[in-house]
């Protein structure tokens, strides 16, 4: 069994971590030392391995959603091994993989969450990050860019040891979020999909219907992501830049997963879908520049279905783990060292990165080290 260092442990049982944090909306990442609530009963500590960098950390550091409290640590896609297990812990002992991803909590007690349906708990998920945890004395949680983090053996989920570990955190986002619309859809072999965006959802969303049989088309702004697309198995690659490869789009698809972060033109896509097709949207951009669809709009696409889908509660991302990794389906990702986050949320910001940022936390004492010179 693992030892865990009494040095670890501050007043009340409270857990030190480090991290790096953000201090104001400017994307600048500074080493943090602050504390996590005490392992409890029904808790785990999880040493992180691997963080991955979602667009959404980006949206909430740059106070782009809502008002931001700094110093602000953020990740949701966290990879780690278990160092600590409360007294009634059965799931995890020392030394499992576990993960944790967008939800850390929730009441447990309505309706939503008896189904295992978390995200829309009537109280109010508790997030990994920027959440009051109303289980803990309303503290403001910080995420996965640090060292440790403490949760539920409820909410954290089981990593199968034969997991490739350096690509399985933004699975605890990316891939719950594109994965639960296309079941909730009944996609199935055969059908004609489509994705629009092939970035760090949309290249999940891809190898999950390919897998499904399904015949993909992407959508994508630009050339470079062509050979990719390919690569992954869609039937065909569509630059919107190009009006001549648009012709013949419309009322061609059973579904649509629409996994852009900017400003565009639903619509568009809707048009594209068959009558009784559905269009199911996960891409959440900053709020200036959210999408807006007209009620005349709809009517004009009649008999044709438009919903949100926000990630997946605990159940079905477990669900989707287990069959990520037994089916080898993973994002393609860049490890990064602790010290390269800035760069990396410049590049997410400009565009100039494909898929998956993964920060390597066993880099964090070198990032600390290294900033405090």
């Amino acid at each position: 069994m693992l030892l865990v260092s009494t040095s670890l442990f501050a007043q009340n049982g409270r857990v030190w971590a480090k991290g790096m944090a953000m201090t104001s909306k400017e994307p600048h990442f500074t080493p943090l030392e602050f504390t996590r609530h005490a392992v409890g009963d029904n808790d785990i500590l999880i040493d992180i391995m691997y963080s991955g960098i979602c667009h959404s950390d980006i949206h909430m550091g740059k106070n782009e959603w809502r008002p931001t409290t700094y110093p602000y640590v953020g990740g949701h896609e966290i990879a780690g091994r278990v160092a600590k297990v409360g007294k009634n812990v059965t799931k995890f002992k020392v030394g499992d993989y576990a993960g944790i991803g967008c939800i850390i909590n929730s009441c447990g007690e309505c309706d939503h969450c008896k189904k295992g349906e978390e995200q829309f708990c009537e109280k109010g998920m508790i997030g990994t990050y920027q959440s009051k945890d109303y289980k803990h004395n309303d503290e403001i949680t910080q995420g996965g860019y640090a060292n440790n983090y403490v949760v539920s053996e409820k909410y954290a989920i089981k990593i199968p040891k034969n997991a490739d570990m350096k690509r399985v955190a933004p699975l605890l986002c990316a891939g719950v979020t594109t994965y639960s619309p296309i079941h909730f859809s009944n996609v199935k072999k055969g059908d004609t999909v489509a994705v629009a965006g092939l970035g760090g959802l949309g290249h999940m969303a891809v190898q999950y219907l390919v897998k499904l049989g399904a015949k993909v088309t992407i959508f994508d702004l630009t050339e470079e992501k062509r050979a990719d697309a390919k690569r992954l198995g869609a039937v065909a690659y569509v630059n919107v830049n190009n009006p001549v490869e648009l012709k013949g789009q419309n009322e061609k698809f059973s579904f649509i997963i629409s996994t852009i972060p900017a400003k565009y033109d639903p619509v568009m896509y809707v048009n594209m879908l068959k009558m009784g097709g559905e269009m199911a949207i996960v891409g959440l951009p900053a709020n200036e520049n959210t999408p807006t669809m007209t009620s005349s709009a709809l009517v004009y696409a009649a008999h044709r279905k438009v919903y949100g889908s926000l990630i997946g509660g605990i159940p079905e991302t477990q669900e989707m783990l287990d069959y990520s990794v037994a089916n080898n389906i993973y994002p393609e990702v860049e490890i990064i060292p602790a010290n390269k986050i800035d760069e990396a949320y410049q590049n997410v910001i400009d565009g100039k990165v494909k898929f998956r940022y993964v920060i390597d936390m066993a880099t964090l004492n070198s990032a600390v080290k290294s900033n405090k010179k």
